[in-house]
């Protein structure tokens, strides 16, 4: 069952009522308060433009644990070396924007639109949303950003404009921040070879609460 949620009311219903693809309610706002609620509670928002929000809790959760992060031998080689520089929290409204550019395959245009990036940047600005960037010659060239939700943080998206840059951040980020769990919603063929596991709903929650 889908749920519509009032905008005057920042609320959502028990996540596990989701649809069996993870929808579980539409409309509502992203201000700071109704994210921040949401994420707590293992939801997130992702549309398409012109759509209503969509508000999304899978049955099932793409996480890495940091600890379990695969590296190629290649890609060891990579860091080795420092091909790249990486900061983290230096460049966010760079980071989502390219993001927004690059997209996602096989998917027409972007999911982040612009109302997406005012509010991931207003959480910035909280000091809620946090990004990682990979530069080579002082050029920005891959990154990702998402947000800390305690000891897990909440992946939104990555882009790479050269060959491994955003493993690099992703790698970087498992390895050099003190996350119990990196969550990266929903699963590709990218993060698996990355080390990316599928966990219920449950676990996920359980791992946001405060320990």
């Amino acid at each position: 069952m889908v749920f519509r949620l009032d905008e005057k009311e920042i609320s959502f219903p028990d996540p596990a009522l989701a649809d069996p693809d993870g929808l579980l309610a539409v409309g509502g706002d992203l201000s700071v308060n109704r994210l921040l609620l949401a994420y707590h509670h293992g939801i997130f928002p992702w549309f398409s433009e012109d759509d209503p929000i969509c508000w999304y809790s899978p049955h099932e959760r793409c996480v890495i644990f940091p600890d379990q992060v695969k590296i190629s031998k290649s890609m060891a080689k990579v860091l080795k070396d420092e091909v790249f520089k990486i900061t983290y929290n230096q460049a966010f409204p760079e980071v989502i924007r390219n993001c927004a550019k690059v997209g996602r395959k096989d998917q027409p245009g972007t999911w982040i639109t612009e109302e997406m990036q005012e509010a991931y940047i207003a959480l910035h600005e909280y000091g809620y949303a946090k990004s990682v960037e990979v530069w080579k010659d002082g050029v920005l060239c891959g990154g990702l950003y998402g947000l800390e939700i305690g000891a897990v943080f909440c992946g939104e998206s990555m882009f790479s404009l050269v060959s491994n840059a955003s493993k690099a951040a992703l790698i970087w980020l498992c390895q050099e921040k003190n996350f119990d769990l990196i969550d990266c919603q929903l699963p590709n063929d990218h993060l698996l070879s990355l080390g990316a596991v599928m966990i219920s709903r449950e676990e996920y929650y359980d791992l946001l609460q405060p320990q």
